[in-house]
């Protein structure tokens, strides 16, 4: 008998709407904990208002999520990296005067001691820690004493990923992670992506990019107009089969295709 997937993340009708918008409507999503998933739609298809919803940046209107089966109702993104999900969003959140031991635990600092309300960092373990994460995503940046500020968009992105891949116990979710980024960054940040597969680290891939799409991901779940239209399997459907999705030109284009 095969043993059962196990279901890492979980909707039933979750719901979001702004008054009189309906920017998400009825999403029932089910993402298993040895996948990587691509969500896409056209600009406000509600792909970014449903991972808003699911990782506590917005209060749903309704519906239910549930994480490793145990139904949560998070307050705050906080509340979401406390359960080991992380999100790497397009404009990285990381801290440009900083450098990249103090981004990857901002938020999350070691502490030596405390006086009061002053307190002393424990930069050494930091550090050393820092580098084992970087190491275990492999990620080379040469110099990690120096602020962000100063690197190139790929390593910037590096080391957003490396935070998220070392506290995301559970999941990640990546808003198009190489947006802004050339061919050769493009491909390390892919290598990357690759490697968290390949360490079962299950991933929520936000993009636009087809060709990355299909190169990096199991499943492909397609929005429109506020609503889950449909579900893809990567080695069963095509480009083509994704871009009737999106514009709900062709309903019957696939055959294998889910859509709901």
């Amino acid at each position: 008998m095969t043993a059962q997937r196990k279901i890492i993340l979980e909707t039933r009708g979750l719901t979001k709407h702004y008054g009189g918008v309906q920017a998400l409507n009825d999403a029932d999503f089910t993402m298993y904990a040895d996948e990587h998933i691509a969500i896409v739609g056209d600009n406000g298809a509600g792909k970014s208002t449903f991972v808003r919803n699911i990782t506590g940046v917005e209060m749903r209107t309704r519906g239910e999520v549930f994480i490793d089966g145990a139904p949560v109702n998070f307050a705050s993104p906080q509340e979401a990296r406390a359960h080991g999900i992380e999100t790497v969003y397009q404009n990285l959140a990381l801290a440009d005067h900083l450098d990249v031991p103090a981004n990857i635990f901002l938020g999350r600092e070691e502490v030596k001691f405390r006086l009061g309300p002053l307190s002393w960092l424990n930069k050494k373990a930091m550090n050393a820690r820092a580098k084992e994460l970087l190491e275990e995503t492999g990620i080379k940046i040469p110099d990690l004493s120096q602020p962000v500020a100063g690197m190139s968009g790929g390593q910037r992105q590096c080391v957003a990923i490396s935070r998220a891949a070392g506290w995301g116990s559970k999941l990640i979710i990546m808003d198009e992670p190489t947006a802004a980024l050339g061919i050769q960054e493009t491909t390390r940040v892919e290598n990357i992506i690759r490697g968290l597969k390949e360490r079962c680290v299950p991933v929520i891939i936000i993009s636009h990019n087809l060709r990355q799409v299909f190169n990096l991901v199991d499943r492909i779940v397609v929005f429109r107009q506020g609503r889950i239209a449909g579900v893809l399997n990567v080695k069963e459907a095509s480009g083509n089969d994704v871009v009737a999705m999106i514009t709900g030109v062709d309903q019957g284009v696939h055959e294998n295709a889910s859509y709901i």
